[in-house]
């Protein structure tokens, strides 16, 4: 089983749809009531200690201009096996494939994890950094679902519930005069993801056997053989009937019936 190469982009998913989250706020600047300026905050992947650094604007590393700010970072801080949201490993789902209908894709139930993530917010000022910071957390009581497409090719769509666990501040306002200020929250989150293996194509079950054996097995033993098929409700064939015949036309997503035969050995 292990080997077998299959890549569903699970976490990768999970990370985008955290960020994209984020990556509208904006900023406004007011004189007396009035709008004067709207800077929308960027937005980045990447560690606090990175933007820290680029903050100063070092000439070692080729950049002589400072980052601006505000500015806005995440990145993914952890993962872990979640117990408390384990379903049957047993348990599996079913697509109809769309194209003939005379296959179905199965695929286990995902495997639970928590995926943490860091969410920070640089300013220059308390007051850029509360409007950031305002504009995020009402949304966080302390959770927010975000619905994810999964696996596009089994239509699995699940809410992943992102939850904010707590909220850290930093000011560096008693360096010295060469230091640039800066203002920093940093926010944890916690995103109740899951993982999924590998979906297999398998053909339709079209007839299904069920064996009854009564009395004892050496003594006045019986057989009952009972055969279930699909039945049709529609005139697949347009004779003007709907009969035997229609049966071979049934496909896995229409609605039918079933024929029951009953058989003696």
């Amino acid at each position: 089983m292990l080997g077998t190469q299959f890549y569903n982009e699970a976490v990768r998913k999970t990370v985008i749809s955290f960020g994209t989250l984020f990556n509208n706020i904006e900023l406004k600047k007011t004189v007396d009531g009035q709008v004067l300026e709207t800077e929308k905050v960027p937005l980045a992947y990447g560690p606090k200690q990175k933007f820290l650094y680029r903050l100063q604007g070092n000439p070692t590393d080729g950049r002589k201009v400072a980052i601006t700010l505000p500015r806005l970072y995440f990145e993914m801080s952890s993962i872990e096996y979640d117990g408390s949201r384990k379903t049957t490993a047993l348990q599996k789902y079913r697509t109809v494939i769309d194209d003939n209908g005379t296959e179905v894709k199965t695929q286990y139930v995902p495997v639970p994890y928590n995926i943490g993530f860091e969410l920070g917010v640089i300013a220059k000022s308390q007051d850029d950094g509360l409007q950031i910071l305002e504009q995020i957390l009402p949304f966080f009581q302390p959770s927010l679902n975000v619905s994810i497409k999964f696996i596009p090719d089994m239509d699995e769509i699940r809410d992943v519930s992102i939850v904010l666990n707590n909220i850290n501040f930093e000011d560096d306002w008693e360096d010295d005069f060469t230091t640039r200020r800066s203002i920093t929250y940093t926010l944890s989150f916690t995103a109740k993801s899951y993982i999924y293996g590998p979906y297999t194509k398998a053909d339709v079950i079209r007839k299904s056997r069920v064996i009854e054996t009564i009395g004892d097995l050496n003594v006045n033993k019986r057989h009952v053989e009972l055969n279930y098929t699909p039945k049709a409700t529609v005139d697949y064939n347009q004779d003007g009937q709907v009969d035997a015949a229609d049966d071979a036309f049934v496909t896995a997503d229409d609605d039918f019936g079933f024929n029951e035969g009953v058989e003696f050995l």
